[in-house]
């Protein structure tokens, strides 16, 4: 019950934001990526994820699409900077919150909660249009450089979108957990 009264507030905060004509980005990166650690609760990607899809459902997305808590600490130990992580963690996980939405009918159960969520990655882009590949570092700009690419069809692999959705969440806790002040959970 409370799962479902939390998605109709954040629904309702979007809707306001919509019809008010205010910019999402107001609210500011800490809000926008508080608004997606709520979003992804394990409830909701469990519902939405898992048990309104087949069983051993998977996508296709770019090798590179996939970002794990291990590959932030391996590019945590190459000296690569929190910001220049934020902006990787933000072009991975939308285009795997938008290739999960390429795939589902609008009649599809899981339709509505991935439209929502690539609204909040819209807004969240907004306070990344700032960013310059080139005011990021070399290794970063280039995987970025990959995601965006086309024509990357021989190294695909196929992930559950349960799992694509619990990394973006895992990163997500990990790179903004200090700066947003965000509590433990």
């Amino acid at each position: 019950m409370a799962t479902v009264n939390m998605q109709q507030g954040y629904t309702a905060i979007l809707w306001v934001l919509a019809v008010l004509g205010v910019e999402a980005t107001a609210l500011g990166e800490c809000e926008l990526t508080h608004l997606l650690q709520d979003k992804l609760q394990y409830e909701m990607r469990l519902q939405y994820m898992k048990h309104y899809f087949p069983i051993d459902y998977t996508v296709q997305v770019q090798y590179e699409e996939v970002l794990r808590p291990s590959n932030i600490t391996r590019l945590r130990n190459r000296t690569v900077s929190e910001v220049a992580l934020q902006y990787l963690w933000f072009h991975v996980s939308s285009q795997a919150v938008l290739r999960i939405h390429e795939v589902l009918p609008e009649k599809h159960p899981s339709w509505k909660y991935t439209q929502e969520l690539c609204q909040l990655f819209d807004a969240l882009g907004k306070e990344y249009s700032k960013y310059w590949q080139t005011d990021v570092e070399v290794v970063v700009a280039d995987l970025v450089k990959l995601i965006h690419s086309a024509g990357m069809e021989s190294r695909r692999k196929a992930v559950r979108p349960k799992a694509l959705l619990d990394n973006c969440l895992k990163v997500m806790r990990m790179l903004y957990r200090a700066p947003c002040w965000w509590e433990s959970t």
